[in-house]
């Protein structure tokens, strides 16, 4: 009797075993960036007027989405670093551009790995498509085939001259297309004022925003209409192994511009736009003072000042964008919802930090103030019921922890970050 009790033991350990291993092994992973997106969403009340209804949808038909989430550091590229990585600046050092980052790469990623190379060593098939890391794919590129089983091409590196003409040599051709004359600033001041600037060609229009005709689109169709139409492909296929797939959305960065529909979603003249009490500078030191002014000639307050109705115009663009993005992806979340993978894959959607639009006398991000370090965070996990908001203050930092944990692997002494399980299955803890 007691040989047979000790057999069974066995086969149901065994199966406990498999269960577990379902479970976690076979769960894919759908992870959705989006580039300088504040909390201007409909569910998350940043602007009354947001019209965005896809996350909508997304955010309160399942899942948690955590309405105080803050990022490791308010700028693009050291954002996404230490999301990926599960590094805090603090420790890794990466703290502003790709190229410091990379002089110190083996250093802070000795034995440890990127989130997507941690994954593909553990048995998953790894997709990436648009702005997961700040340039793409990868900001080092001698590791990108490390993270990667397979990567979209650079849809802007095909791009027409006439669009390429307009952003008079801004860094990186995935933000374009950018509005044809150069935008508010440029018509205000001049093409002189910019290049005689610290050399720099960029500042002016990398603060500007409009509707564009159909023959101001590249003809694939906006590259963030690329990157779902990727996505979409890929979610269509059969696969034998689980998989991860970050789709990297690049509006709302600057510059401001999407098709004349989505521009058309809104009554320029009765936008709601947020307040800048007179008096909030009073107590901010010099430093503060330097970072909320900005970098073009007179600081960005005062020369956005003195174009009449720019801010209207800037808050209207942006607007704009994040109803463009969020048709983009609801393209992909339909997709998965069509799928075979509907039932098996969490989603997780992130913004790498927030934006300012005149809050703070302040229009970028880089900037210590809430409306730059808050930040969109979303999870769906298969296993979970639970659904709707967590108000507890989380960080970016804690991806990667909570999809180690939701995917039952190992955990990572190594990480930063915390795992957000927790109040995955219960958003009150």
């Amino acid at each position: 009797m007691l040989k047979f009790e000790k057999k069974l033991l066995i086969i149901l350990s065994v199966l406990l075993l498999n269960c577990d291993s379902k479970k976690g092994d076979k769960l894919n992973v759908l992870f959705i960036s989006v580039d300088d997106l504040n909390d201007w969403v409909g569910v998350l009340k940043g602007h009354p007027q947001a019209i965005t209804p896809n996350l909508d949808k997304l955010f309160t038909s399942g899942g948690v989405y955590f309405s105080n989430a803050h990022a490791a550091q308010p700028v693009c590229a050291a954002s996404r670093a230490a999301i990926l990585s599960g590094k805090h600046p603090k420790n890794s050092g990466w703290y502003s551009n790709t190229s410091k980052m990379a002089t110190n790469y083996d250093v802070v990623m000795k034995d440890h790995d990127m989130l997507p190379e941690y994954l593909k060593n553990n048995g998953y098939e790894t997709f990436a498509v648009g702005k997961v890391f700040h340039s793409g794919e990868s900001d080092f590129k001698e590791h990108t085939n490390d993270y990667w089983s397979e990567f979209a091409p650079h849809f802007w590196n095909n791009m027409e001259d006439s669009i390429k003409k307009t952003g008079r040599g801004y860094r990186g051709y995935m933000f374009y297309p950018f509005p044809k004359d150069g935008g508010q600033l440029v018509r205000a001041y001049g093409e002189d004022t910019i290049n005689n600037y610290y050399r720099e060609r960029n500042r002016f229009y990398s603060l500007c925003g409009g509707p564009l005709s159909d023959n101001e689109i590249p003809k694939g169709g906006m590259y963030d209409e690329q990157v779902a139409n990727w996505a979409v492909d890929k979610l269509n296929r059969n696969r034998a192994n689980p998989f991860f797939m970050a789709v990297g959305f690049i509006r709302p960065h600057v510059p401001y511009t999407a098709p004349q529909k989505y521009f058309d979603l809104y009554d320029r003249d009765s936008l709601w736009i947020p307040p800048v009490p007179e008096e909030e500078m009073k107590d901010i030191p010099l430093f503060g003072k330097a970072i909320a002014y900005g970098w073009t000639p007179k600081g960005d307050w005062e020369d956005v000042q003195e174009v009449e109705g720019f801010r209207r115009d800037l808050v209207h663009s942006y607007l704009a964008c994040l109803s463009f993005v969020d048709d983009q992806i609801g393209k992909v979340i339909n997709a998965l919802n069509e799928s075979e993978y509907k039932d098996n894959t969490i989603i997780v959607l992130w913004s790498d930090h927030g934006q300012h639009l005149g809050e703070k006398r302040h229009y970028r991000k880089q900037a210590l103030w809430e409306e730059a370090t808050k930040s969109v965070l979303y999870f769906k996990t298969p296993n979970s019921d639970t659904s709707g908001e967590c108000k507890e203050q989380v960080g970016l930092l804690d991806i990667y922890p909570t999809l180690v944990d939701l995917l039952g692997q190992e955990n990572m002494e190594s990480l930063d970050g915390k795992s957000l399980k927790p109040q995955i299955f219960n958003p009150d803890q």
